[in-house]
Parts: C-alpha cells; sequence; structure tokens
C-alpha cells in the first residue's frame, strides 16, 4: 500500500481563519494516483513543532509519502523547508528542482520557491507551495514517479533505468 500524510502549515489555518484548500488538493491528488492517504493535518508556521511532526510520520512508518503545503516563501514566518531539512536524512533536491523548472515556465516568481525534498527512514517528504493551484500543478508534475521512488527506497525495486535508458 502506498501511504500518504498531507500537512499544511499555516498560522491562519491552524487558527481557524482560512480554509484549507491546498490540503484538499494534496489529498485529492495522492489519491488519484494510488496513494491511501492515512493522515490530514495543519500546523501552525513554527519550525519545532512541522520538523517533530515530520519525524514522528515517517518514524512512527505513519506515511511513505509526506506532503507539505505552504510555508515555502520568503515570509520570516515561513519556515517548512527549515523544518523539513531538520527532519531530513538524505536529501532529494532533483523533485523540487523539476517542480520549479515546470513553474518556471508559468511564472518567473516559481524561483521565489524554497521548497525542498527530502528522504527520512522509508518516507519521502516533499514540500509544495501553498496555493491551490500551484499545489496542483507542482505535485502532477512529479507524481507518476514517487511511487517508483518509494519502492526503490524501500527495497522493493532494484534501480531506476530500464533498457531503453541503457543508451544515454
Amino acid at each position: 500500500m502506498l501511504s500518504a500524510a498531507v500537512l499544511t502549515i499555516s498560522d491562519k489555518g491552524y487558527a481557524g481563519e482560512r480554509e484549507d484548500r491546498a490540503g484538499a488538493v494534496a489529498r485529492e491528488i495522492a489519491e488519484n494516483y494510488g496513494f491511501t492517504v492515512v493522515y490530514q493535518g495543519m500546523l501552525p508556521d513554527e519550525r519545532e513543532i512541522i520538523a517533530a511532526e515530520l519525524k514522528h510520520l515517517a518514524d512512527s512508518k505513519t506515511a511513505r509519502l509526506i506532503l507539505t503545503t505552504g510555508g515555502t516563501g520568503f515570509s520570516k514566518r515561513d519556515v517548512t523547508p527549515e523544518a523539513t531539512l531538520d527532519a531530513a536524512e538524505r536529501l532529494c533536491p532533483g523533485i523540487a528542482e523539476a517542480m520549479r523548472a515546470m513553474s518556471m515556465e508559468k511564472t518567473r516568481r516559481a524561483m521565489l520557491s524554497r521548497a525542498v525534498a527530502v528522504l527520512r527512514g522509508e518516507s519521502l517528504i516533499l514540500n509544495l507551495p501553498g496555493s491551490p493551484k500551484a499545489v496542483r500543478e507542482c505535485l502532477l508534475c512529479v507524481i507518476d514517479e514517487l511511487g517508483h521512488g518509494l519502492d526503490i527506497l524501500s527495497g522493493d525495486a532494484k534501480e531506476c533505468g530500464s533498457a531503453a535508458d541503457a543508451g544515454r
């Protein structure tokens, strides 16, 4: 089973002042691509709290894919990437790079995203933007490959290449 968790990072959402539309989009896409969302939550923009929850979700094996929404911009309260790096055991920059590259085709402001993707145990933690539209675009850009990456991470798949790729 491909399990997923969706964690929205938003002071206003946590205080009940804003509806979590971005988390709902992330959940919908994950489910449409075969992931079972076993947890969905919301936290304030507090680095230590976010890092602790990411560590818990990964270490307890609650979810293989942990998606965060929000907190990836330039605001002083945007600390999701730092919290994610606090939880990281290994980096996987290609995923965030792919999302930024795709987003740059739509808006030059995509270069301002500080989103990261990291591994902890057998879980992939992926930061997504806070906007529902950007969540949809970014997650759809990478989700097709995430199941295979998670299979490699758990040892269920042995390699990324295929015979068609051998000539490259």
